[in-house]
């Protein structure tokens, strides 16, 4: 009999179980845990993102309609909803951080073996947000309207391996250019962003720090652009050196 393993048993064959360990030794995430394991949280809540569930309740429930398939993941049994809100709420949340450093180093060293060759010499970085919609009585902090919350993942992408350079999350509020602004680029490295980051202050800020950018300028209505001298078009792409 031919055996298929299920679409997310393969994709935990991306995360070693010995990274996971180790995270979990670490912080000691289960120095005082009962009745479930660290390992047990982290599929409940990649179940979770993967299946779109929005509750305790379709996790749980999620994991115990496949109840025969759980031992390829890991488990003996599906979690109930006590005991997985407990484990959310008292473990501590560096165990995943942890876990994704480890990740992407072993990632990087990967893609360095399996090096391909890239047109340009300086480093090509892409630098982007997304919002997340987040539960606003659980996240007070990450306010985005009036009765809804949010974190904005703003992140740093490289060209070269496809792998993230790092993240950084704020309030869902934050605009983009006010997160860039606190980042650092080493001198030599191309940027690309979108017109959100438009900010003339800050790209002669990473001109002088011989960082290249290129980006596209927001829309200017006509008149503004025959008003205040404009020969070029309102949209058109620019680059440094600015």
């Amino acid at each position: 009999m031919e055996r298929v393993c299920s679409i997310f048993s393969q994709i935990l064959r991306f995360i070693p179980r010995t990274i996971f360990e180790s995270a979990v030794r670490e912080h000691q995430t289960e120095k005082h845990a009962k009745g479930m394991t660290s390992w047990s949280q982290f599929i409940a809540l990649l179940f979770c993102h993967l299946g779109g569930a929005r509750s305790l309740r379709e996790i749980v429930g999620g994991l115990a309609a496949s109840e025969g398939k759980l031992k390829h993941l890991g488990l003996d049994r599906a979690p109930t909803r006590s005991t997985l809100a407990y484990a959310n709420e008292h473990r501590p949340w560096q165990l995943y951080k942890s876990m994704f450093d480890r990740l992407v180093a072993v990632c990087r060293d990967e893609a360095q073996e399996k090096k391909r060759k890239f047109r340009f010499k300086h480093p090509l970085l892409t630098l982007d947000a997304t919002v997340i919609p987040v539960c606003v009585s659980m996240f007070e902090w990450a306010s985005y309207v009036r009765t809804k919350g949010a974190v904005k993942l703003h992140m740093v992408l490289d060209n070269a391996s496809f792998l993230p350079q790092y993240a950084v999350i704020t309030p869902g509020r934050t605009a983009d250019v006010t997160a860039a602004k606190k980042m650092e680029f080493a001198r030599g490295a191309i940027l690309v962003f979108d017109r959100g980051y438009e900010d003339h202050g800050w790209w002669r800020k990473l001109n002088e720090g011989g960082v290249f950018f290129v980006s596209r300028l927001k829309d200017v209505p006509a008149t503004s652009s025959l008003k205040h001298g404009l020969s070029r078009p309102a949209s058109t792409s620019c680059a440094t050196r600015w």
